[in-house]
């Protein structure tokens, strides 16, 4: 670059403008020695002529032609390095970027054919440098828009590109010229980059640390013109939902394998022993039922779950005052509660319209009511409620199931809406619960468009929060002014 800018800087014009006027100026004067000589001829062959009075005229002949030609050969010098001076102008704005600049072409002469060629040249330089533009500005696109994260790393190891997925990864450590060992430190992107940088190989691996949390797989790939193209595929979610897969099946299998395994034994004894006694046998065929219920519970609590975790669940939603919800909820689950001597009692609801499915609502209470019976029933009742929310945007009516037993603690609050979270899982075994009981009513509740969650401390019970949303006709009456 130093030594084409010199070169640029150097007077090429004025160097073209002295030569073009002292070939004109020799030429002048040859065309003078020229007169000179062919008048010395011609008086020497003519008789009587004086010679010296010839010689002056051809000299002053060709004074006056060279004072008439001087002029004549600045401008015309002058004309061709003004249109040179323009062309060195143009060479230089082109190499400077500028494709938009022209040249003037004033004449048919072959400076002007030269002009022309150039503006032309210019011209598809222009639209191919547009081109390869909004051809790059659309793989920028395409690439921002994905969901994996790209970076493009030169054959020495530095960034070269990375488009917006990356950049929100890595933050501001990794830019264009930066090296990629100071941009990402995960160990095992390195390691595939310069596996493919240096065997020209494609490379896959995982990276766990490249983002707290979250999961990749990477895939590096040299490039033909050199250098590596990573790309970066987040699998946080499927391995999130593999584990969680993973994990259903391990607890499906425990919860029947308990089960399953006592009836083979009861079975088996009652098999091996023809002769046992009645009571016995009566005992053992009670053991037998009770696990056989258990597993039919568990059956009937998969087919719910797998039902509302479906995409094609569809509820009947229909207008229902939260008040007959509340007391259908009491009248039809009071008989669950008799046998334990818990008292169930309502604790006011307002009559307002929410939207709700009546059959899932009985099904969210039973669930509710049944976990608050297992759990609660050292407080010796259980209180079921409603009340609408005051706040001015608030367009639904919160639910909520309490009980007065030994409570939860703070750490089991956020998880016990999860599939087969247990808090005491002896106690959930020997009172034949599932575990999936208040994962049904989260999805049944989020399916109506509403929020569920608990709160408790330990020794003051717990209390289960559900929210449903106002029926239009109900929004209406509560946004209006009170005049209306």
């Amino acid at each position: 670059m130093p030594e084409s800018a010199g070169w640029e800087r150097r007077p090429l014009t004025p160097k073209v403008f002295t030569k073009l006027l002292s070939l004109l100026v020799l030429l002048l004067v040859l065309h003078t020695l020229v007169m000179e000589f062919v008048f010395r001829r011609l008086v020497e062959h003519s008789a009587g002529v004086d010679l010296h009075l010839l010689g002056r005229e051809a000299l002053w002949s060709g004074l006056i032609a060279l004072a008439v030609a001087i002029p004549i050969a600045a401008w015309v010098a002058s004309r061709i390095s003004v249109r040179l001076r323009r062309v060195v102008s143009f060479a230089r704005s082109i190499a400077d970027g500028d494709l938009s600049a022209r040249l003037d072409q004033p004449g048919d002469d072959d400076l002007s054919a030269m002009e022309a060629a150039l503006n032309q040249t210019a011209e598809r330089l222009g639209r191919s440098f547009a081109e390869i533009e909004s051809r790059r500005q659309e793989l920028a696109a395409m690439l921002d828009s994905m969901q994996e994260a790209v970076v493009a790393i030169t054959p020495e190891g530095y960034v070269r590109w990375s488009n917006a997925v990356m950049q929100r990864i890595a933050g501001t450590q990794i830019r264009p010229g930066r090296t990629l060992v100071h941009s990402v430190r995960d160990p095992e992107v390195l390691a595939c980059v310069r596996g493919a940088l240096e065997n020209r190989e494609v490379r896959f691996g995982r990276a766990s640390s490249l983002a707290p949390g979250r999961i990749f797989e990477i895939n590096a790939a040299p490039l033909p013109s050199g250098g590596a193209l990573v790309v970066l595929h987040d699998v946080t979610r499927i391995e999130a939902a593999e584990k969680s897969r993973r994990d259903f099946i391990a607890n499906v299998s425990h919860e029947l394998r308990t089960p399953l395994t006592s009836i083979q034994g009861y079975v088996e004894t009652l098999v091996e022993d023809p002769n046992s006694n009645p009571e016995t046998t009566r005992e053992f065929l009670a053991v037998i039922l009770k696990n056989a219920t258990r597993m039919n519970r568990l059956t009937e609590d998969l087919l719910a779950l797998a039902s509302v975790e479906s995409p094609d669940y569809k509820l009947t939603l229909q207008p229902a005052r939260a008040s007959a919800l509340v007391h259908d909820a009491i009248q039809s689950l009071g008989g669950i509660v008799v046998d334990s001597k818990v008292e169930l009692e309502s604790s006011g609801a307002p009559d307002a319209l929410v939207m709700a499915d009546p059959d899932a609502m009985n099904q969210v209470f039973g669930n509710l009511i049944e976990n608050a019976l297992k759990y609660g029933d050292a407080g010796k009742r259980i209180r079921v409620g409603a009340r609408l929310l005051t706040s001015e945007a608030a367009t639904e009516v919160q639910f909520t199931v309490q009980d007065f037993g030994p409570g939860i603690a703070f750490e089991h609050l956020g998880r016990i809406f999860e599939r087969f979270y247990r808090i005491d899982k002896a106690r959930s075994r020997d009172s034949g619960g599932t575990g999936l009981g208040l994962a049904i009513v989260k999805h049944i509740v989020q399916a109506h468009g509403g929020r569920i969650w608990a709160e408790s401390e330990l020794g003051s019970g717990a209390q289960f929060h559900f929210t449903l949303p106002l029926a239009p006709a109900a929004v209406g009456e509560k946004t209006a002014p009170p005049n209306a």
